[in-house]
This record gives structure tokens, C-alpha cells and sequence, in this order.
């Protein structure tokens, strides 16, 4: 089983100064291997249909509302769930939440324990550049807190190099959308809604 995971929205708390209302995090599960390097192939081909470069990413905070709706139609006839987590910023209390990678941290074993039930022995891969140290200490974290045989490894990769990464940007970015007061925010979570397992705004 292979897992993909990005956010959207940033860590700090500071709402009423500019930081987004919602921290969320996105897992994208593929059980077949094969059926993600297809889907990995095709989101490359659509590249080339929509006229980009071949090291172009798919994010879609950056993308116009015809590119996302072509992304979501030609990945949906591949075999993938999506679980996904919201936080409320605004609800949050504690000091631990004030630090960037503990937040990181904890955001992802809300998800994790989610989606807990229906993963076993899965290659976790999440977008970013963290240190080696970060990578082992998200690694034993995540492992204390889902148990044996839930995650067999995890690897962090850029995601200007993987393109189901970048399924998992556009993910986390349809789910986030849906929460914000904007004219198209039901359109692309509901594109993709045959995905999704589940999806939990925490703090109710």
C-alpha cells in the first residue's frame, strides 16, 4: 500500500494577522502499486495535453479552475481514497500547538487514526524537505500512534519530483477550498467526492 500526504494553509495561530483559518491535512491511499504508477503516468501525459512543462507541478493554489477541473477528471477512473483533516486554528488552545513541527506532527496522527483501519503495511511519502532528524522523529511518532503493522516506512520527497504528491496537493487544496467562503468552493471536492472516506474539521 502506498500513501501520499501534503497540507494546506500554514501553522500559525495568528488568524486575525493573516494566518489561514484551517490547517489541513491530506492522505491518499493507492492498494495496487501498479494502479499508482498508472495513475502517476497519466497525470504526466496530462501535462503535455494542457501545454505545460514536464517540470511543472500540479498545486492548486496556483492553478486556474479549468487546469483543476482537468486534473480531477483524469485521475478519477484511478483506484485511490483520500482521508483528510481540518483544524480550526481559532479553537486551538495549548503551548503545543505553537510550534510549527509538533503541530505538523499531530495534525498528521488525526488523519493517521482516521484512516487507521483501513491501511496496513503501507510506504508513507509526504511532501517537503524536512531534516533527517524530522523524518525520524515523524517516523517513530506516527508509528507509536497507529501500531504495528499500519506503517512499514516513511520517506519525505519533493514534490516537484513526484507527481502523486501532487495528487495529494490537489487534494488537500479542493478540501480546503470547500471550507472557505468562496464562490467555487463546492465545486472541486464534489468532482473528486466518490474518493472520499472521510474528511473531520476538528475541534466540533
Amino acid at each position: 500500500m502506498l500513501v501520499f500526504i501534503d497540507e494546506s494553509g500554514d501553522t500559525g495561530l495568528k488568524v486575525a494577522q493573516g494566518s489561514s483559518e484551517y490547517f489541513v491535512v491530506a492522505l491518499v491511499t493507492f492498494e495496487d502499486h501498479d494502479e499508482a504508477t498508472t495513475c502517476d503516468q497519466r497525470i504526466e501525459l496530462l501535462k503535455k495535453e494542457l501545454g505545460l512543462r514536464p517540470t511543472d507541478e500540479f498545486k492548486f493554489s496556483k492553478l486556474p479552475g479549468t487546469k483543476r477541473e482537468a486534473f480531477f477528471d483524469a485521475v478519477i477512473p484511478y483506484s485511490f481514497f483520500y482521508f483528510g483533516i481540518a483544524i480550526k486554528k481559532s479553537a486551538l488552545h495549548g503551548k503545543g500547538f505553537q510550534f510549527k513541527e509538533s503541530f505538523y506532527k499531530y495534525a498528521c496522527s488525526l488523519v493517521f487514526e482516521n484512516a487507521k483501519p483501513y491501511l496496513k503495511d503501507a510506504i508513507v511519502v509526504i511532501d517537503g524537505s524536512g531534516t533527517r532528524e524530522f523524518k525520524q522523529q515523524l517516523d517513530s511518532y506516527l508509528k507509536r500512534k497507529t501500531g504495528s503493522g499500519v506503517i512499514r516506512k516513511l520517506k519525505i520527497q519533493s514534490s516537484h519530483n513526484n507527481n502523486l504528491i501532487q495528487l495529494a496537493d490537489m487534494v488537500v487544496g479542493a478540501i480546503h477550498r470547500s471550507l472557505l467562503n468562496k464562490s467555487d468552493r463546492e465545486v472541486y471536492r464534489r468532482r473528486i467526492s466518490s474518493k472520499e472516506m472521510s474528511v473531520q474539521v476538528w475541534p466540533k
